[in-house]
């Protein structure tokens, strides 16, 4: 890959191009420190910055020492604001897009700004830096050669619960963001869904004061986090291994599920040995109980 040698474009190499450009700039997660200094000069070469909260970013810029312009470009607005920021690129003026932490359009705004200001022939440059998800994953003894970030799950019960059955198979490393408040529950659910003997690993507060990574089984990571007093508190990214590789169309795998589950019916009632099924296995509980059903009408 060809080195840059300036952070930002120059008169010369930008001849010929029309308007301004619009920067995606990621911003701390945490630590102040992580903030690159092609960033800083990103956001003080720029003429408009486009953050999810103004007040949040103007704190940033004030210790950076620069003075912007703001444009607020959240969720509930990005639609409506995309417009007047193109706009903005139409005047040559260059735009820099951050979010509140981390990477924006990584479960942030931004993508509808990105995708317009793309089709509109206008330059979208990234100015890379702090990401939770990378962050997490490289300190997490998980495999990475292959990772499906999923985002936030659901915040209901059920709609979390559908979600994770859907990826009961998925071999890669999962990736989740959650919230304190949620946390608790979410991980009931990975154990009863994907199975409580599944490797998880949960990064907590990344770059901040207090980071802490939390790892084992889904129930050793869940005795732990209700054991802690601050198990609840801050951001959490949730690092699931995948599940084991295995052949659907395998008829000898096929035939040991179905082994293991005839063993258990003889004993428990179905939806048990789902439970039981999916520690033995590691497969989703709900795709068991669906099979075991059907063992036993059969």
């Amino acid at each position: 890959m060809k080195n840059e040698v300036s952070d930002l474009p120059s008169s010369d190499s930008r001849k010929g191009e029309s308007g301004g450009v619009l920067y995606v700039v990621a911003t701390p997660i945490g630590n102040l420190d992580d903030l690159s200094p092609r960033a800083v000069r990103t956001l003080a070469g720029a003429d408009v910055v486009a953050a999810e909260d103004t007040r949040h970013s103007g704190r940033l810029l004030s210790h950076l020492g620069v003075a912007k312009r703001m444009i607020a470009l959240h969720d509930h607005n990005e639609k409506d604001r995309a417009a007047g920021i193109l706009a903005e690129l139409a005047a040559g003026h260059d735009v820099a897009l951050i979010s509140d932490a981390g990477t924006p359009l990584i479960s942030d705004p931004g993508y509808i700004l990105v995708r317009e200001a793309r089709s509109a022939g206008y330059r979208v440059s990234p100015i890379p830096g702090p990401c939770a998800l990378v962050a997490a994953l490289s300190a997490a003894g998980l495999p990475t050669d292959r990772f499906l970030y999923v985002g936030f799950l659901p915040a209901k019960r059920s709609g979390r619960r559908g979600s994770l059955d859907l990826l009961s198979n998925e071999e890669a490393t999962l990736v989740f963001y959650e919230s304190p408040h949620r946390i608790l529950e979410s991980m009931r659910d990975i154990a009863d869904v994907l199975g409580s003997d599944r490797e998880v690993v949960l990064g907590r507060e990344i770059t901040k004061t207090f980071e802490t990574f939390y790892s084992g089984s889904v129930t050793e990571v869940l005795a732990e986090l209700e054991r802690d007093p601050h198990g609840s508190r801050g951001e959490f990214v949730v690092m699931v291994r995948g599940a084991m590789g295995r052949s659907d169309n395998s008829e000898e795998a096929t035939m040991d599920v179905d082994r293991v589950l005839r063993v258990l019916l003889a004993e428990l009632p179905v939806k048990k040995v789902a439970k039981m099924a999916s520690e033995l296995t590691g497969l989703g509980k709900n795709e068991l109980y669906q099979r075991a059903l059907a063992l036993k009408d059969g």
